[in-house]
């Protein structure tokens, strides 16, 4: 039997790492190779992390049945610098991975309500969950599509959910404090 709490707590936790391993190659950039003009949705490396962050606090306040929250948004936009962005996204990260924690088959069947300003928008909360985790995915490839136009050599991020990645996450599980006991049940 699937088990759909035990899939999103995996993919959150593969987020977090995710986020950590990227936000760690960034920190060997200046802060010119992470705003210089890049091909990309958001033409930079900055702006594309910042994008990540800022789509993180949308889903996330609509998951948790908060209005729109405009400033949040804006903040996350105009981050200036990694330092404070990855703090912020830990912070995002782990307030969605414990959003996770507390949903159960029949909460994630629920519709969830998205203030989108102009729109209002209607989805079940496991479907924005999906939605939330391919989008995360596909703007943190963009990111190591850009970092390989640099010196900084772009991090794993794909070796964290099945048991026999053990040895390639066993350091980011260190460093973030978790256990392969919680990581595996």
């Amino acid at each position: 039997m699937t088990d759909p709490i035990r899939t999103f707590r995996k993919l959150a936790l593969a987020n977090r790492l995710a986020n950590a391993r990227l936000h760690r190659a960034c920190a060997a950039l200046d802060q010119v190779e992470m705003t210089v003009p890049r091909p990309a949705f958001f033409g930079s490396i900055q702006a594309t992390l910042n994008h990540i962050l800022l789509v993180d606090r949308f889903y996330l306040g609509a998951l948790e049945g908060c209005p729109l929250d405009q400033a949040s948004l804006d903040e996350a936009t105009l981050c200036p610098d990694l330092p404070t962005l990855a703090a912020w996204q830990a912070n995002s990260d782990l307030a969605l991975l414990a959003h996770i924690k507390c949903q159960t088959a029949e909460t994630l069947e629920r519709i969830v309500t998205i203030d989108r300003g102009a729109r209002v928008q209607h989805d079940r909360r496991d479907d924005i969950l999906s939605h939330l985790f391919q989008h995360q995915t596909h703007h943190r490839g963009q990111v190591h599509g850009m970092l390989s136009a640099t010196s900084v050599k772009p991090p794993q991020l794909d070796e964290f959910i099945v048991g026999d990645d053990h040895a390639a996450r066993a350091k980011d599980m260190t460093l973030l404090g978790w256990s392969e006991a919680d990581l595996m049940r």
